[in-house]
This record gives structure tokens, C-alpha cells and sequence, in this order.
């Protein structure tokens, strides 16, 4: 996909692609692929990477956990980026959650040893829920605390959306796991 043997690493959900641009401009070794479900923002970000010329970011407009089942290989990923999902607050819409068995058995299957899952949200309930999760359905190491840091200008943020979260005032819960090399 990228034309090169580099590093790999999936942010699921892009949103606007802040994150995606930020970490291709800082990373140029490493190559990142977006997955982004709404076709607008995909569309938004393909145009920003387009502009800015990074060779090492792609976005894919579609569903995450179909791609992480069907498209990757065992092994394959040095990182996963979930950073502020959906948290589908209603009872009966719950079982749409990214962060479900199925996608936690996937995000372990794919990391290399060594590899982490980054994992990030304001909904504190979802965090715990995800934790959990992450503890029943797989082996990896974690949860490793991530600390916050200030920002160094205005957006100094790793998305859009945690830009928010933080100039508001409100709590963002961060978590990140490894896949230990026996996994």
C-alpha cells in the first residue's frame, strides 16, 4: 500500500485527521493508515494528506473491525490508535462499541511482539467497560498509564477532539497496552 517496507500503524476513527498528519509528519520512518466509517471526514482527510504531500499516510474510508478481521495479517501492526470512539450511550446501541471482544481479540492478533494499543476517551464508564474488556479477552500487558501533557501551541493535540475535551476543562481517560512477545 505505501511502496515501501516501513512500520505500520492503524488509527481507527480518524475523525479529522489530526492525528494521522501529525504523526506521519513526525514519523516519516514509519507509514499510518487511517480507517475512518463516516465518508466525509475520510474524503476531508484524504484531501488534507493530498496537500500536505505525506507519502507515509492513508486513510480508507469503512468499517475498522471488518478491515482489522479480513485485511490484516497475524503480526502485522506496530501500533493501534483508538483515540475517542463512539461511545453510544443508549442501553440497546452499546453493542456497536469499537472496542468490543471480537475487535480486542483482532488488535491482539495483529500487533507485533512489542506492539501497543492506544486507547483514549472522555467517557469514563466506556474506559472501565474497555479495561475490562481488554483484561477477559486477551493477554495483553496493561494497562500502562499514559500521562497528559500541555500542550506546546494550539494544536499540540493528538485529535481534534481531545483539543476540546481539554480547553473545556473535562477529563480524558488514556490507556495503553502491549503485546508481550508469548502472546
Amino acid at each position: 500500500m505505501f511502496g515501501r517496507t516501513a512500520p505500520v500503524e492503524i488509527e481507527v476513527g480518524s475523525g479529522k485527521g489530526l492525528f494521522l498528519s501529525a504523526a506521519a509528519t513526525g514519523a516519516p520512518d514509519a507509514d499510518f493508515l487511517g480507517i475512518e466509517i463516516m465518508n466525509k471526514y475520510a474524503r476531508f482527510i484524504a484531501a488534507r494528506l493530498a496537500t500536505r504531500e505525506l507519502s507515509n499516510a492513508r486513510i480508507i474510508h469503512g468499517d475498522a473491525q471488518i478491515f482489522l478481521r479480513a485485511a490484516l495479517a497475524d503480526d502485522s501492526i506496530r501500533a493501534v490508535h483508538v483515540y475517542f470512539p463512539d461511545p453510544w450511550w443508549k442501553a440497546r446501541h452499546k453493542k456497536r462499541r469499537v472496542m468490543n471482544e471480537a475487535f480486542v481479540k483482532d488488535v491482539q492478533r495483529v500487533l507485533i511482539p512489542g506492539g501497543r494499543l492506544h486507547f483514549w476517551t472522555d467517557v469514563e464508564e466506556y474506559f472501565l467497560t474497555a479495561l475490562e474488556t481488554l483484561r477477559e479477552h486477551t493477554r495483553l500487558s496493561g494497562p500502562h498509564e499514559v500521562q497528559e501533557k500541555p500542550a506546546d501551541h494550539d494544536l499540540d493535540y493528538r485529535t481534534h477532539f481531545e483539543r476540546r475535551m481539554r480547553l473545556h476543562g473535562h477529563s480524558v481517560f488514556r490507556a495503553e497496552f502491549e503485546k508481550t512477545a508469548n502472546v
